[in-house]
């Protein structure tokens, strides 16, 4: 029966041949390889092409290789769907960071379950702190949000020359910034 692997980084700099390296390191003899380059772990197994490419190839009896159990997933009900739906075409699952648990077997079922609830602990509690943080930095004054590329100067000159006619790209053009930039700014002042 074949071993598969499957490996995600979030961006299209960053490369998964760690992830395969670090598998066939520990052993394991992959078969097939599949991964998704730039997909957030946001991104529900479900919607990730490659991923799903790898479901309609892997067969029952076969084995799936991750590196790390998030590759399973974006939350633990996403990655406890995925193990389900995967047992239950009778497919192994292993995660080698939990010293390559196979989280079909019972002991894998209650490590996962254990897992998931500390992952979505910690995910809760990071959600709060950035709440908390970003309370205070309001509360504080501070100006939250990407800064401003025009300056009220700017602004006012931009606005002066759209009144007089002048086309959005030309402005755009001439102060460095783009077209969205000057349509935002002329909404606000019409608002």
């Amino acid at each position: 029966m074949a071993t598969f692997a499957y490996g995600r980084v979030s961006t299209t700099q960053q490369t998964t041949e760690n992830q395969r390296l670090e598998l066939e390191q520990a052993g394991y003899k992959l078969d097939y390889w599949h991964e998704d380059t730039g997909l957030s772990g946001k991104t529900p197994a479900a919607q990730r092409p490659e991923f799903q490419r790898m479901l309609d190839r892997i067969r029952e009896g076969e084995t799936l290789v991750v590196s790390k159990l998030d590759r399973l997933g974006r939350d633990p009900v996403d990655v406890l769907s995925t193990v389900r739906q995967l047992q239950a075409r009778n497919i192994r699952v292993i995660v080698h960071q939990l010293g390559g648990t196979d989280l079909t077997s019972p002991a894998g079922k209650l490590l996962l379950t254990m897992l998931s609830a500390i992952a979505e602990m910690e995910r809760d509690i990071l959600i709060e702190r950035t709440h908390a943080g970003l309370a205070r930095a309001v509360a504080e004054g501070k100006q939250l949000g990407r800064p401003t590329k025009t300056t009220p100067q700017d602004r006012a000159a931009i606005l002066e020359r759209l009144d007089q006619g002048d086309s959005v790209s030309s402005i755009a053009k001439d102060f460095g910034v783009s077209r969205a930039t000057i349509i935002g700014l002329r909404k606000a002042a019409a608002a």
